[in-house]
């Protein structure tokens, strides 16, 4: 096996941050179509050095109850010494499910469907965020920034 290609800001559509903590827990007062600000703590490592602010993000809750994406907006502030960041999220009515996600030829290959116990952040290609963006209603997409 050779080595593993490291990713490169052409490669990233947008920066996936997992959490075993349902939306519910991270925040109790958080409601569908809301935004707030979180911070979520990652893992040092080179894909700290291309995270700038503005660009997409998700909440992916791994686990056995409702895995899938469950919030998506905008990277508000890069790594800070903890090292963590900080993320303006708005919760989805209804989450994009795994099952679902992982059947859709676009997706079947993300990294967070390819290594779920990977560590924060993971990432999905332009491609792959573009099928996700195809799953959000006008307005969802408009109120998370993406556009």
């Amino acid at each position: 096996m050779g080595p593993v290609a490291r990713l490169q800001t052409d490669d990233l559509g947008c920066w996936v941050f997992k959490t075993s903590a349902p939306p519910r827990a991270l925040a109790p007062s958080w409601r569908p179509g809301e935004s707030l600000v979180l911070r979520r703590c990652v893992r040092p490592s080179y894909r700290l050095g291309l995270m700038a602010p503005g660009q997409r993000c998700l909440l992916w809750l791994s686990g056995r109850v409702d895995p899938g994406v469950h919030a998506v907006g905008v990277l508000v502030a890069g790594p800070d010494a903890e090292p963590a960041v900080e993320v303006e999220l708005v919760l989805l009515r209804l989450p994009l499910a795994r099952p679902s996600l992982a059947a859709a030829s676009e997706l079947s290959r993300a990294e967070v469907l390819r290594a779920p116990f990977g560590s924060n952040p993971s990432y999905l290609t332009p491609a792959q965020l573009a099928a996700v963006g195809r799953r959000l209603d006008a307005g969802t997409r408009r109120a998370a920034g993406w556009g």
